[in-house]
């Protein structure tokens, strides 16, 4: 009896041991299953970008796409009515990039935006604000003005350009001599679509 007693304290405690280690297994299946969950589940919302007065969205409506474009400003030189010579935007030339790096669209003359599901909106300037450096172009609300398709972009109603790096175009080299010369300015910015928010 005596002998029995170190006996099933020992077993008692071995099954304690391996209590314990099923439960902290059942926590790891658990927290994975939860884990595995919340990566499924609805994407996050993208947030609107902190940007001036001048150029805010209106309040009525949330972000519904961002996009990273890389690419060029197209120029040409010209002459203006009092017959100086400038570099005139002629487009943009820019792939469309989404937060995984992976190409879903095109910004390109009109300006107009279009995504790989074929939807596309072509925009007019709103407003501007200068960029936080001056080699930079200017940061935009743009108003959409058309849709095309039935896509992502098929509910989008306003666009900012923010976070822009380059694109402005030389500082020289449009003259008499150099009339309707193009010249491209590399260029990135930040794209948000916004929409009326539902």
């Amino acid at each position: 009896m005596v002998d029995s007693v170190p006996a099933t304290i020992a077993l008692m405690r071995r099954l304690r041991v391996a209590t314990g280690a099923f439960i902290g297994i059942i926590v790891l299946l658990v927290g994975s299953s939860l884990a595995n969950a919340q990566a499924k589940g609805p994407p996050q919302k993208e947030l609107p970008p902190d940007v001036p007065d001048a150029i805010q969205a209106p309040a009525s409506e949330e972000v519904v796409l961002f996009a990273h474009a890389t690419g060029s400003q197209i120029y040409t030189c010209q002459s203006a009515a009092d017959s100086k010579f400038s570099w005139t935007l002629k487009a943009p030339e820019a792939e469309l990039h989404d937060r995984n790096d992976k190409v879903i669209g095109q910004h390109s003359a009109g300006p107009s935006w279009k995504l790989k599901d074929g939807s596309e909106v072509t925009g007019k300037a709103a407003a501007h604000v200068d960029a936080l450096d001056s080699g930079s172009i200017p940061w935009l609300l743009v108003m959409v003005v058309n849709h095309t398709g039935s896509g992502l972009l098929a509910s989008v109603t306003t666009i900012q350009r923010v976070h822009t790096h380059g694109g402005q175009p030389p500082a020289e080299g449009c003259d008499a001599a150099h009339r309707d010369a193009e010249t491209k300015s590399s260029y990135t910015a930040d794209y948000y679509f916004y929409a009326p928010a539902k």
